[in-house]
């Protein structure tokens, strides 16, 4: 039986009572008061049991709630660790792909040095071999117009 039920039929007792004139004294039947107090004395316990039984609830429930609480910080944490982890990867790679970078420039540049080199020698040969060879040409030009007769004057 709900205990806020007897609660209200006992203060129906109290307050439809006969009273005591001039005093504010009642008068109440002994065996309806006594029935309400051994209800009572049935519905409290249960009462007690429902609250026990609501706490215990209260407290599953704030436990299942930190747990999984628990739970969701430790995905978060593994979480944090592998995005940093990732990050880290990240930076080790830009790290060697500017190192790398930076190799291939520094062999192309030997490279570029090395071919503008040999191109300059190989030009300075060539211009080199091309006097030699003009200065053959005009040397055989100058004999071969000695060779040529001289003209002869009209008369």
């Amino acid at each position: 039986m709900d205990i806020q039920f007897l609660v209200e039929r006992l203060e129906a007792l109290v307050v439809n009572a006969r009273k005591f004139p001039m005093t504010s004294q009642v008068i109440l039947e002994q065996a309806a008061v006594l029935d309400l107090i051994d209800q009572m004395r049935v519905a409290i316990p249960e009462e007690v049991k429902s609250a026990r039984r609501i706490v215990q609830e209260s407290d599953r429930v704030v436990q299942k709630a930190r747990e999984e609480g628990e739970q969701i910080i430790g995905a978060a944490q593994e979480q944090a660790a592998l995005l940093l982890q990732d990050q880290s990867i990240i930076r080790e790679a830009e790290g060697r792909s500017d190192e790398i970078e930076n190799r291939a420039q520094t062999k192309a540049d030997e490279t570029m040095r090395g071919a503008d080199g040999y191109a300059s020698d190989v030009l300075l040969r060539l211009e080199s071999d091309l006097v030699k060879t003009l200065s053959i040409v005009k040397k055989s030009l100058e004999v071969l117009d000695e060779r040529r007769p001289d003209p002869v004057p009209e008369s």
